[in-house]
């Protein structure tokens, strides 16, 4: 196949950690070849079809300089076999508009993985509302009196904004109500933006474990993101140590029954965040931890996705 992968800078990636590096890596070992453009090189002109400014690479193997640039090109993106949207969040107005000049190249014959319309369609955090048979005590307000009601009720609550990664602006009140109302502040921005208030889950001290599910299909091992020191959030973003672990029988039991919906949408890869029973995010921008489960347990999750990405290539 001949993949394009829309991705951060090559140059800023850390390849012993990166996934899509991972995912490049794989593609290349089994004969595909790899090409790269950033977001701001996707291009839509006036009669014309999508394209963009790309860079055909070859991985070296070496872990300084681990790219080579073999041909730069101009090229529609429906002459590519499939599309790896890999922009790192956040989800922002750019990433917004980049999902629609993909969907216009989809509509030309391009195959996206994920689909634009489903990242679009399943924010991260927002995207759980629609299991609540999964999830605990959750509200989504910008109004402080619902807020406070929600606090009175569950007493020991986490705050965060919607459009947050890496764990940044997560915030815990506990029983006593203290900074609630200027954390509320911060967050709603005086009632001008939205906000997620979700019961404390103390399982947190065991990890915020990380599901990968691919092709509709549960990765067996998680990765817990473990809080350290005094910190309530597992994310590695915030210094959260990655453990890999086999799935628990929930875990499973989450990923088996939301696999295939999301799957079905056009998400070929999901990446489940779970708090002790809870599922807490459904990540599909662009999920990672590939590279440490690999590192912990031998699982090749990065061939595990290139096998589901061609299959669904053939379809």
């Amino acid at each position: 196949m001949n993949l394009l992968f829309v991705a951060d800078p090559l140059e800023s990636f850390k390849i012993y950690k990166d996934t899509t590096f991972a995912m490049m890596r794989e593609a290349q070992r089994r004969g595909h070849t790899v090409a790269a453009c950033e977001q701001q090189d996707v291009m839509w002109q006036r009669g014309a079809l999508v394209t963009a400014h790309v860079r055909d690479i070859a991985l070296t193997g070496q872990n300084d300089a681990w790219f080579e640039v073999t041909c730069k090109r101009d090229v529609a993106l429906k002459d590519f076999d499939a599309i790896l949207m890999r922009k790192d969040p956040p989800f922002d107005s750019e990433f917004f508009y980049a999902t629609h000049l993909l969907e216009q190249a989809e509509r030309e014959g391009a195959r996206v993985f994920n689909k634009p319309s489903a990242l679009r369609d399943h924010p991260e955090k927002l995207a759980i509302m629609e299991f609540p048979q999964f999830i605990g005590p959750t509200l989504v307000t910008r109004d402080e009196a619902d807020i406070k009601r929600f606090h009175a009720e569950h007493q020991d609550i986490i705050l965060k904004p919607l459009d947050g990664m890496g764990g940044m602006g997560i915030f815990r009140v506990g029983p006593d109500g203290l900074n609630l109302g200027s954390i509320t502040e911060t967050l709603n921005r005086h009632g001008a933006q939205s906000l997620m208030v979700q019961k404390f889950i103390p399982e947190i001290v065991a990890g915020d474990k990380r599901v990968l599910v691919i092709g509709g299909k549960p990765v067996p091992f998680s990765l817990a993101r473990i809080p350290q020191g005094g910190e309530v959030r597992g994310n590695l973003a915030a210094g959260g140590k990655g453990v890999a672990q086999p799935l628990s029988e929930r875990d499973r039991f989450i990923a088996e029954s939301l696999g295939p919906i999301l799957f079905s949408r056009g998400l070929l890869l999901v990446g489940l965040d779970v708090i002790g029973d809870s599922l807490t995010e459904i990540n599909v921008t662009s999920p990672t931890c590939f590279q440490e489960i690999f590192d912990q347990t031998g699982f090749d999750v990065a061939a595990m996705f290139i096998e589901a990405l061609e299959q669904a290539v053939r379809g």
